[in-house]
């Protein structure tokens, strides 16, 4: 066997295959968001401040998203999350998360981040917006984001929810939901959510809607288990 060979063998030996790298493992839990009642029907968002907003939604109007629901009375824009201390598998805050402007309102009503994350901002509308999220216990700023601009970052030290609204179009409204967990999730169309790789323990799983409040469950996780925890919201027209 000639030297090269021998290296290549020696580094075969020294070296584990990747799969033989353990996973966090853990617990999972499953779940579904609805609402029991009724829901006044919505109307199209006022525009007129706007009007090429009002132009580009002339076929689609551009609708409330502060109650969504969808079939079987699912309930969207929902935050579940584990609200006591939890040993996270995750060590850092994670990758950047995006909040865009388009199309004349947030692509994301309801954005879920972890402390000290990276929230990258940009907007993708022909027009200018103000990005003003309204902290009491993390800073408040605003930001005036002018069209073909570049995106700009930042990051909360601290968990809150987070209203933000832009100062020149009335209409646009939404949430910065920042956490002290990595074991969070937002119910989208469906109103369902998974929340992964829960280590043994006993926890607070809680679901905090914008309109109809927060409830939370006790929870006991034993293992790798699954369990099903649903969250009912009482609506009021």
């Amino acid at each position: 066997m000639n030297l090269f060979r021998t290296s290549l063998v020696a580094i075969a030996i020294s070296c584990p295959p990747v799969a033989s790298i353990p996973s966090p493992g853990g617990g999972t839990l499953l779940g579904k968001v609805t609402f029991r009642g009724t829901i006044a029907k919505p109307k199209p968002l006022d525009l007129s401040k706007e009007p090429a907003c009002i132009k580009m939604h002339s076929a689609d109007p551009l609708m409330p998203e502060n109650v969504v629901t969808g079939a079987g009375n699912s309930l969207r824009n929902v935050v579940v999350y584990i609200s006591t201390a939890t040993p996270d598998a995750t060590p850092t805050a994670g990758y950047p998360a995006s909040f865009d402007q388009q199309d004349c309102h947030y692509t994301t009503h309801i954005l879920a981040v972890r402390t000290g994350q990276e929230i990258k901002i940009s907007n993708r509308d022909p027009f200018a917006h103000n990005i003003h999220p309204l902290a009491k216990v993390n800073r408040e700023w605003n930001k005036m984001q002018l069209p073909n601009t570049p995106s700009f970052s930042y990051a909360y030290d601290k968990a809150e929810f987070i209203p933000i609204k832009c100062n020149i179009h009335p209409w646009m409204q939404g949430y910065i939901v920042v956490l002290n967990t990595s074991h969070f999730a937002v119910t989208g169309e469906g109103g369902n959510f998974s929340l992964p790789d829960l280590p043994p323990g006993r926890y607070v799983l809680t679901a905090w809607h914008e309109t109809f409040g927060t409830q939370s469950r006790e929870i006991t996780i034993a293992g790798d288990e699954s369990q099903t925890i649903d969250f009912v919201f009482q609506a009021k027209p």
